[in-house]
Formats: structure tokens, sequence, C-alpha cells
């Protein structure tokens, strides 16, 4: 008797991130390499409820490596929040004869999916988020075209500060975590970070100010992240006490988009494969990390429990370096 075919689906969930679309490729091709059928679900958990769900082949991925955002589109789904849209949508993952889905995206995501777990459904989690805010892996999809985004986007707008001798404030996407800021503040050579782990407060920030233009600096550049925000307050606050030029400029959602870096290719490439080898192997409920320099796999339910914690020190070297 013919052995049935795995049936794998693939989804993207809650904020895009560049990278994704790699992750979508590799899970197609490498499904079909071991023989299974894969189906892309539109919209995140979205297309679970409106079973928005079709079957991909090769052609379906092709010339997408490169390119930003998700094919298969992205949602935040409330839904899923609730215990009645959980079983809905294991309900309907069960009516379309799904065997596992890989899910794509941040700790909200990852919490869909293991409600989903334990209802029953084999998942593996892909994580691909700009704010680099999970503890269990290194590193996250998406968050090495978001540093560089930024990152050349303020280099520009340093040289305009330097040219007017203007303080210049960035504020740089990050709701829930500052990392992102504090790339973006030592890559840029900024004199101050402030996030949401480490907010300081504008006095201190304008001691700074007046400490560097004692020392014969000229221009300024402070990185703020979203989760702090009052970017422009601040700005204008620095123009009325210190009577120096000052511009915000929010980068907003441009650190989404763009062709994915290399690197964000590469382990988007590397972890599609290795989740659609977990279900060939039925080694499910995990998570792809990269940790010390390694992808591999771990619990789900673990990796949700494990909170990353601020590192002080990033904070001093910015410091240190805008001497």
């Amino acid at each position: 008797m013919k052995q049935r075919r795995l049936r794998v689906g693939v989804l993207t969930s809650g904020g895009d991130a560049p990278g994704m679309n790699a992750v979508i490729r590799a899970v197609v091709r490498s499904a079909l390499h071991f023989n299974m059928r894969v189906y892309g679900i539109r919209a995140g958990y979205q297309g679970l409820f409106r079973a928005d769900i079709n079957e991909m082949n090769t052609d379906d991925v092709s010339d997408i490596i490169h390119r930003g955002g998700t094919i298969l589109r992205t949602a935040r789904c409330m839904e899923m929040i609730s215990d009645d849209g959980q079983r809905r949508a294991a309900e309907v993952i069960r009516a379309m004869q799904l065997d596992a889905v890989i899910v794509v995206g941040g700790d909200g995501s990852f919490k869909g999916a293991l409600a989903l777990s334990k209802l029953g459904i084999k998942v593996i989690c892909i994580p691909a988020t700009i704010d680099l805010d999970m503890d269990c892996t290194e590193y996250t999809i998406g968050f090495d075209t978001a540093v560089n985004t930024a990152a050349a986007a303020i280099i520009c707008i340093r040289d305009t500060s330097s040219s007017h001798e203007r303080c210049s404030i960035v504020e740089v996407m990050g709701r829930n975590a500052g990392y992102l800021a504090q790339w973006c503040g030592i890559a840029g050579g900024a004199e101050e970070v402030i996030t949401l782990e480490n907010r300081i407060d504008t006095k201190s920030v304008m001691e700074q100010l007046m400490k560097n233009r004692s020392r014969g600096k000229r221009h300024h550049l402070i990185v703020v992240a979203e989760g702090v925000g009052g970017s422009n307050e601040l700005a204008q606050e620095i123009e009325r006490v210190l009577d120096i030029e000052t511009r915000a400029t929010v980068l907003g959602h441009m650190q989404r988009g763009g062709t994915p870096s290399a690197i964000d290719r590469m382990h988007g490439s590397i972890m599609g494969y290795m989740a659609v080898k977990a279900i060939k192997e039925d080694d499910v409920n995990k998570v792809v990390i990269y940790k010390d320099g390694k992808h591999d796999l771990i619990g789900l339910e673990e990796a949700l429990t494990m909170r990353k914690k601020y590192n002080p020190e990033m904070y001093d070297i910015t410091k240190i370096l805008a001497i």
C-alpha cells in the first residue's frame, strides 16, 4: 500500500521581518525534497479561521529569497488569545489534514503555537523578529537587516547634523525591548541611547550634551527606542533649554522592509530546512534556535519561559566610545 505523504502547513505571524521569505522558500523546497506536501496559510493565524490555505510547489517560491516582507502575508490575530479561538484553529488544521504546522514569528506567535500543541497539533516554531527579544536564541531572523537599515539612515542623518551643528534624535523600532536601539547606538556612534530597560531623564541627557559641547563637540546623536517614545518632545525641550538646534527623526516601519541581508537569508534558509527535517523525524513542539555558533532545537514550552536579560555593559560601551 502506498504510504500517505505528510502534509505540512506554514504561516508567518505578527510583525513581518526581512528573511521570512527565505524561510518559506526553504520550508517548501525541503518539504518537497522529503516527499511531503506543503500548504501556505495566508495572513498568519487569521488564515486558519478563513481556511485560506493553498498547496505550494517549488515555482511558488522562485525568486523570493531576496524579497522583504512575506509572500504569505501576516497579521496579528486576537482570536488566538481565547480558548475558543485556539480550539477552532486546531479544528481547521485537522479538517485540512495537516500533520504539522510551522509557525514563523515572535513570542506572541509562539504562544499561539504552544496552545495548539496542547490541543494535539504538532508544531515547529522559527524565531523571526527584528526586536531580538527572545532569550532562547542568540539570533532572530530580520534583526541584522533592521540594524543595517537603521544604521544606514543614522549615518545620513549624522552628515546633515554635522553640517548644521545640530543635535539629532533618531527613534528606532522596539516597542517592548531596546536591543535594536542598543545596536544602532553603537553602530551609529550615538552619544546617548534611551531604552525601556535604561530610561535616561531629560535633565541627564542635556547635562551630557553640555559636557560634550564643552569638549568641543559641535553635533550630537541620540538614539531612542520606540517603546520610550517622546522623541519630538525631547527635541523641543533640548532646543528650548540649551538653544541647540535639534531635530527628531522617527524611522518607523522602514526598518521592517527592504532586501534581507545575507545573514538573514542564511539563517532563514537553514532554520526552514531544520523545521521540516524535525517534522520528518517527529521531533516536534520545538523551536529552531541559533546558540553557541550552531543551529539546534529546544522545547517550545521551555523557550517561552526564558526571559532575555538586559546587558548594561552595552550602554557602558556606548558612553565610553562617545567621549
